[in-house]
């Protein structure tokens, strides 16, 4: 519903971001200096600073095997943590289908049953909850619906046609019936696509053919890195045997429509000329940092992207010549949340450079948005596992802090990094991972209120269930010590 959204990189993503964005309801410690802000297309982006590796294994959950349960230390019993996450699980895999559920089946290929996760709000399924639904089966053991939704994704998302250049990746963005609505990638699925092989093959052991999940995630992984550049000419296709993409010339069919509801005119937007796209790696190799979308030339990073407690098992799991890159992408990510957060807020931007400078626009700097709710989740997360960098710390406290000031029960979900309000949508996707920053915060009220806050919402429903679901699920299994490492047997 809100996230792997491009700007004028890539024309077909951009078509469909502002539809969907007409649709929706919807980062140094405090005393750094206010952050410099560029334009992305007057900018060239500097080197970065010597950012001092970590070594080691660190002191958190990797090491020691203890994972916090932070609703026990409420109070709150594992089993009743359980019947939580088992419900949430039951409503949102297999709930009613018009209210409750956003785990779709589909059928069966020659591979075995097909399952899609939709948003039910925008009427499409993403890379982005595809890989979210397979990261929450297989830390709750359902190998069934983990391998349905990785089959659906092999048959419809994966690009094999040779003349598209993203030819190796998943299209982000499909409708539930195969027919693709974007023909690129956004590198947030991958990287879940790939942690969640991993964590497959190390629970239920390897398969053949698309369940050899080892072989998989390292087929993946080593495309986001090695992806040859490749360029070609639009209209693509994501099969070679399928009917080239050509947008249509009226909204994606969605309940949240408002644009053309409102009489505007946005189909300039969805029937651009053909063009020419310069498609390569996921990563910026020379920052060590993941990229917004593999677009070439230029570009820029998401902060909510960077997955520093993935990027330490992909160091010691994945690919062996790869392993040093992933280890220096850790520590670039960790510094990179301290200098493009808030220094008041600890808001991150949505969208940031390379070199660690704010992008200009949108009032200031580029805001928080709707993909910038899971980077307090991603460094809290990265503090539990390895406990590398103290300052992840000390950015919990910073937005819990902030957000707490702003009303727990009622602050928005679209903020200025200096803390302006920009929506006055409160929504649980982003309750539950500011929650999951008392992994790393300091404990006293703030956290404890915001658990609370976490531990009474209801299970999310209705239109809007998709994005706010799956946040809520993760942060869940999360906060109760339940969200784990699974390592090799």
């Amino acid at each position: 519903m809100f996230s792997s959204w491009s700007w004028a990189l890539s024309i077909s993503v951009l078509a469909f971001e502002l539809v969907g964005a007409a649709g929706a309801q919807v980062n140094k410690p405090a005393q750094q200096s206010a952050p410099l802000l560029v334009q992305p297309w007057q900018h060239q982006n500097a080197p970065l600073p010597e950012i001092p590796s970590m070594p080691g294994d660190g002191d958190g959950a990797y090491r020691t095997g203890h994972y916090r349960d932070l609703f026990g230390e409420l109070g709150h019993t594992q089993a009743e943590s359980r019947v939580k996450i088992d419900k949430a699980f039951q409503q949102l895999f297999h709930g009613d289908g018009q209210e409750e559920r956003i785990y779709f089946e589909t059928g069966a290929n020659a591979n075995g049953p097909l399952a899609y996760i939709t948003d039910w709000a925008n009427n499409d399924a993403r890379t982005e909850g595809m890989s979210y639904g397979m990261m929450i089966a297989v830390q709750l053991d359902k190998k069934r619906e983990f391998d349905a939704i990785w089959n659906w994704a092999n048959t419809y998302m994966l690009i094999t046609d040779p003349k598209n250049p993203s030819v190796g990746y998943f299209a982000w963005s499909m409708n539930t019936d195969g027919t693709p609505r974007a023909t690129g990638a956004a590198p947030d699925g991958e990287e879940y696509f790939v942690m969640a092989l991993y964590f497959a093959a190390n629970r239920w052991g390897n398969g053949k053919g698309i369940y050899n999940y080892q072989a998989e995630a390292d087929k993946i992984l080593r495309g986001m890195r090695h992806h040859a550049v490749l360029a070609g000419t639009s209209p693509f296709r994501i099969h070679p045997d399928d009917p080239p993409f050509i947008p249509p010339d009226h909204a994606w069919p969605s309940p949240n429509n408002r644009a053309l509801a409102q009489g505007k005119s946005l189909n300039t937007v969805f029937r651009p000329p053909p063009h020419t796209e310069t498609i390569g790696p996921m990563v910026e190799e020379n920052y060590f940092m993941v990229r917004f979308v593999p677009d070439e030339p230029g570009g820029y990073t998401d902060a909510s992207y960077h997955l520093p407690a993935f990027y330490e098992l992909w160091s010691r799991w994945g690919p062996v010549e790869d392993r040093a890159f992933w280890a220096k992408a850790a520590d670039v990510s960790r510094e990179m949340f301290t200098r493009v957060t808030g220094p008041q807020t600890g808001l991150t931007p949505d969208r940031n450079n390379f070199d660690m400078t704010q992008i200009a626009g949108h009032d200031g700097s580029w805001p928080f948005g709707y993909d910038s709710w899971r980077s307090v989740s991603n460094w809290s997360v990265d503090y539990s596992w390895w406990r590398k960098d103290p300052r992840e710390a000390g950015l919990s406290d910073r937005i819990q802090g902030f957000l707490s000031g702003q009303g727990i029960k009622s602050f928005a979900d679209k903020y200025t990094l200096d803390g302006k309000p920009l929506s006055n949508r409160h929504s649980t996707g982003m309750v539950a991972t500011t929650a999951v920053g008392g992994l790393a915060a300091k404990a006293g009220p703030i956290s404890k209120a915001f658990l609370e806050e976490l531990w009474n919402l209801p299970i999310p429903s209705g239109e809007q269930r998709y994005y706010d679901g799956m946040l809520y699920l993760m942060s869940m299994l999360h906060c109760s010590g339940n969200f784990r490492i699974i390592m090799p047997q």
